[in-house]
C-alpha cells in the first residue's frame, strides 16, 4: 500500500528566462511534469524579448489547459545595453524581489521551484528566504556546467593569463576544456555581462537544491560523472540529473506549407540556421549563400540578420542580393524569420543540419537523428560543438573560428558542405545517437529514472 507521502501532491512552479533558447526547455519540461500528474505553474517575465517567445507561450497554454499561468511583471526598463536577451536577464534580476509574494501566494502551496541559471543569484535567496526547494534547470550542456561552476575559481587564477590557444585549462587537476573553446568575454580582463553572471550566478547554482540538465547519459557520460563526484570539485555540490534529451511537444508543430520539402528526395536537404539570437553580417550572408549554391545540394536555408525577430523584418532580396536570390531558388528553399526546428529535423527529407551549435539544436538533432555541421557563433557552442564531434554526431570546422571573427568564404563553404553530406558513417552514427537519446527517456531509460526519482523526492519537500 502506498504510503501518505507517496500520493501526496506536487506542485512545481518553473521562471524561464530571456530567449527562445532559455524558454524552449521550460516548456518541454513543463509538458513532461504535466504529463507524469506534477502540477505545473508557469511564471512568465512580462513583457518577452521576441514575437517568437510569446507565441510559444500561447500554444503551450492553449495546448495543455492544466498548466496555471501566472504573470510576473517586471519592473520598467532603463539604461538598456546593445544585447536586449541579456538586458531582459538583468531586468528580471532587477525584479526578483517581487517574486516572494507571487509565490507564496499560489495555492496548493508549492512543493518546489524552477528557475534558470542565468537567474539564480537574486531567485535563490528568495525561495531560501520563505524555506522553499529551488532547483536549476541549466539549458546548456553537462560540460559547459563543469566550466560554469567552477568559473569563480577559474577567474581568480593568474595562470590563465599564461595559458596558449590550445591549452587545456585546469583547477587541481580537473580537466575542463582547451582555452580556445571558452567564450571569449569570459576570457577578458574587466567587467563585462557574460562575466558577470557567470561570477554571480554559478556560486548561488551550487547553492540550490539540485541541477537539471537537458542531456543523456550515453551522451556526456564523463561531464555528468566529475559533475556528481564532489570531490573532484572540491566543494559540495547538490545533485545533477539528467532528464534530456526533453522531448519536443506536439503544440510546437507550425502550420508552415513545407510543399518544396516534401518533393525532395529523402535525406538529400541541409537545414541551415543558426538559432534564434544569431544574425549574422551581410557580408557573410552573402558568402554562406554563394556556398550553398556551389555545393550543390539542395538546402533550406533561414536567413536572420538582427538579433530580435520583431525587428527581423526586411526583404530577402534586400539582405541577400536580387541576383544570389534567383540562384538560390534553383536548388534551395530560403525563409525569413522563426521556424520551429521540430517540423524541420523530423522531416524525411532532412539529412543534415549547418548549426550554430546551441543545445536545444544539438538536442534536437540527437533526437531526430540528424548529423551536424557546426559552425559555433558564441557563448557556449565551441563547448558544444567539441561535445558534437566527439560523440559523433557531427563535425566540426575549427578554422572557420567564432562567428564574425573572420568572413568565411564561398568555396571553402561550399567544399565542407559536400563532404559533410556525403559521409555516410557520419549519417549512421546519428541515427545511433537518435536510439540513444529515445531510449534514455523511455520507460526505464536513465533519464526517464532520473526524472521520477525526482519528482517522489518533491514528493516529501
Amino acid at each position: 500500500m502506498s504510503s501518505s507521502s507517496d500520493r501526496k501532491l506536487v506542485h512545481v512552479a518553473l521562471l524561464p528566462s530571456a530567449g527562445m533558447g532559455h524558454l524552449t526547455p521550460f516548456l518541454r519540461l513543463a509538458a513532461s511534469l504535466t504529463l507524469q500528474n506534477v502540477n505545473v505553474t508557469f511564471i512568465t517575465p512580462d513583457p518577452t524579448v521576441s514575437l517568437a517567445e510569446s507565441q510559444a507561450l500561447s500554444q503551450l497554454f492553449a495546448s495543455f489547459p492544466q498548466i496555471k499561468h501566472q504573470q510576473f511583471h517586471l519592473l520598467p526598463l532603463d539604461n538598456p545595453s546593445e544585447d536586449p536577451f541579456f538586458e531582459h536577464f538583468r531586468l528580471i534580476k532587477e525584479s526578483s524581489h517581487l517574486l516572494s509574494p507571487l509565490l507564496s501566494a499560489l495555492s496548493p502551496p508549492l512543493s518546489v521551484f524552477i528557475t534558470d541559471m542565468s537567474l539564480a543569484s537574486t531567485v535563490i535567496p528568495i525561495t531560501e528566504a520563505i524555506s522553499l526547494p529551488n532547483h536549476v534547470l541549466f539549458t546548456s550542456s553537462a560540460k559547459m556546467l563543469t566550466l560554469f561552476l567552477s568559473y569563480p575559481t577559474l577567474a581568480d587564477s593568474k595562470a590563465m593569463d599564461e595559458l596558449d590557444e590550445m591549452d587545456v585549462v585546469k583547477i587541481r587537476g580537473l580537466e575542463l576544456v582547451p582555452k580556445s573553446l571558452i567564450p571569449p568575454p569570459l576570457l577578458k580582463k574587466g567587467n563585462n555581462i557574460l562575466k558577470t553572471c557567470f561570477l554571480e550566478d554559478s556560486k548561488k547554482v551550487a547553492e540550490s537544491s539540485g541541477i537539471l540538465v537537458n542531456t543523456f547519459e550515453s551522451f556526456e557520460q564523463e561531464s555528468l560523472r566529475t559533475l556528481n563526484d564532489c570531490q573532484a570539485l572540491l566543494k559540495r555540490l547538490p545533485p545533477v540529473v539528467a532528464i534530456g534529451p526533453l522531448p519536443p511537444c506536439d503544440f510546437e508543430k507550425s502550420q508552415l506549407q513545407l510543399t518544396w520539402l516534401h518533393d525532395q528526395p529523402a535525406g538529400s536537404v541541409v537545414y541551415v540556421s543558426f538559432g534564434s539570437r544569431t544574425a549574422l553580417s551581410r557580408e557573410q550572408v552573402r558568402e554562406l549563400g554563394e556556398g550553398l549554391v556551389r555545393s550543390g545540394r539542395r538546402f533550406l536555408w533561414v536567413v536572420k540578420d538582427k538579433k530580435v525577430d520583431r525587428e527581423d523584418n526586411g526583404a530577402l532580396e534586400e539582405v541577400i542580393g536580387d541576383e544570389l536570390m534567383e540562384r538560390v531558388k534553383e536548388k534551395g528553399l530560403v525563409v525569413r524569420g522563426w521556424l520551429n526546428q521540430e517540423d524541420l529535423l523530423s522531416h524525411p527529407a532532412v539529412g543534415g543540419f549547418l548549426s550554430h551549435c546551441g543545445w536545444n539544436s544539438v538536442m534536437e538533432a540527437a533526437w531526430h537523428g540528424v548529423r551536424i555541421l557546426a559552425w559555433p557563433q558564441h557563448g557556449d557552442q565551441k563547448v558544444n560543438a567539441d561535445i558534437v564531434e566527439r560523440i559523433g554526431l557531427g563535425t566540426w570546422v575549427k578554422s572557420w573560428g567564432w562567428g564574425q571573427e573572420t568572413v568565411v568564404n564561398r568555396a571553402e563553404i561550399a567544399e565542407k558542405i559536400g563532404e559533410f553530406m556525403g559521409n555516410e558513417s557520419l549519417r549512421i552514427q546519428a541515427l545511433g545517437i537518435k536510439e540513444e537519446a529515445r531510449k534514455a527517456v523511455g520507460a526505464g531509460g536513465s533519464s526517464n529514472k532520473g526524472l521520477s526519482e525526482l519528482i517522489n523526492v518533491w514528493r516529501k519537500f
